[in-house]
This record gives C-alpha cells, sequence and structure tokens, in this order.
C-alpha cells in the first residue's frame, strides 16, 4: 500500500516435506509484503501453498529456506521461545472450525486469550465488536456455526494483535453466515487497523479486499490491487 509501512516481508520462502523418498514443494521461493492495516485475500486451488505460507507467516511453521520479517527484525532467525511470543503478542488466527471450549460461554471463550494478553480488549467489547454483545453468556451449543466462528474472531482480535490470519474462515458455512462472518472480518480490519489475510477458495470474496494473491504450485502466481473495496454484504455466491 502506497504510503504504508511493511509489517510483513517475506523473501525467498521455501517449503519442502520429506516423506521417506517422497519429496514435496509446499512453497517455491515466495515474495511477500503485507502492509499495516490492509486486507488481502489469498485465492487458490488446494495444494497451492496458501496455508503453509500463513503458517509461516505465522510462525506456526518454519520455511526450509528464506526470510519473514516482523516490523523489521527477522523472525525465521529466533528461537522456539521467541516465535512463542511472537504469536502470542502480534498474531490472532481464525480457522475453519471454531476450536471453542464448550463448557465455557462465548466471553469465556474469549477471556482465555485476555488473560495472557498485554493490553486486551475486554472479552465483550471483543464480542460487541464482532455483533455477538447479547450472546455473551450463551454456550457453543446455544450458537449458530456462524456465531460461532464470529466468537472465534473476536478471541483472536481480543488481544489487538496486529496481523490477523484467517484460513478458509467461511469454509463451513452456507453464503448468508459467511458475509456475517466476513462483515465481522472487515469491521476488524476497519475499526482496529489490523493487517488481514484471508485465504479462500472463493473468488468472490476477494472483491472484499485491497489486494487479491493468487498462489499456484507454491508460488504467487498474480497480484491484483482492487481500486475499491466491495462491502461484505454486496457479495453473493
Amino acid at each position: 500500500m502506497s504510503g504504508s509501512e511493511a509489517t510483513l516481508e517475506a523473501r525467498g520462502l521455501t517449503k519442502v516435506y520429506r516423506t521417506g523418498e517422497v519429496e514435496v514443494r509446499a512453497l517455491r521461493g515466495v515474495d511477500l509484503d503485507l502492509f499495516a492495516g490492509e486486507l488481502v485475500a489469498l485465492l487458490g486451488p488446494s495444494g497451492s501453498g496458501k496455508s503453509t505460507l500463513l503458517n509461516v507467516l505465522g510462525g506456526l511453521d518454519a520455511p526450509t529456506a528464506g526470510t519473514v520479517l516482523f516490523r523489521g527484525r527477522e523472525l525465521t532467525a529466533t528461537d522456539d521461545r521467541a516465535l512463542t511470543r511472537y504469536r502470542r503478542e502480534h498474531v490472532g488466527f481464525v480457522f475453519q472450525f471454531y476450536n471453542l471450549i464448550p463448557s465455557l460461554t462465548a466471553s469465556e471463550n474469549v477471556a482465555l486469550v485476555t488473560e495472557i494478553a498485554r493490553d486486551p480488549l475486554d472479552p465483550r467489547a471483543a464480542l460487541e465488536l464482532v455483533g455477538l454483545g447479547e450472546r455473551a453468556d450463551h454456550f457453543p451449543a446455544q450458537l449458530s456455526g456462524g456465531e460461532q466462528q464470529r466468537v472465534a474472531i473476536a478471541r483472536a482480535i481480543a488481544k489487538r494483535p496486529e496481523i490477523l490470519l484467517c484460513d478458509e474462515p467461511t469454509g463451513a458455512l452456507d453464503s448468508r453466515t459467511g458475509i456475517l462472518v466476513l462483515e465481522a472480518i472487515e469491521q476488524v480490519n476497519r475499526e482496529l487497523g489490523t493487517t488481514t489475510a484471508v485465504i479462500t477458495h472463493n473468488r468472490v470474496i476477494g472483491d472484499m479486499a485491497d489486494r487479491v494473491l493468487t498462489m499456484a504450485d507454491g508460488m504467487i502466481a498474480s497480484s491484483v490491487r482492487n481500486a475499491t473495496r466491495r462491502a461484505p454484504r454486496e457479495l453473493t455466491w
């Protein structure tokens, strides 16, 4: 983004998985910048390297070669303790499945993160931000799939992360419910200025992003900047 500082910089990222004699090259020399406050959609077929890239950027996995810098500091040269601190303090993750604890209310699920964060949002404030203030005392079994996913988003952003990484956040949802989840992600990006990357198979979702990256065979095949971002409620699929 013009005039914006890069929150994450990746250079020459390669990831090779070996199983016996078999070698799978999941990433093949990826170069990527994610800029402060932008929303990026990451598209591509299964096996193109999207999730591997997100896991490396989020410090969940280490590249075979290449570097990742967070605000100019190299993550790929740090030890496990420093990577754990990076994930805890700076990165929020949202996955396709919600991973909520059934015996805890929505508010209590969010509080699990705020108790270890340095400057957290109040759990109820985080739920308000994703439109679930009135559901704070409900248990996961009392919530729809879309509501559970929005609780997962609230949990991810309650620690005020600089980076929000979402891997197929609408993959298990119908389109109407998925749009509510996308609205929550868009609102977090807009109101908190969180640098956001969303993996999706759904090309339409790219319309709500500042930039659309398409991956193929472990590489970024194209990068397209949208002239304007469409609101999630304008999307149909």
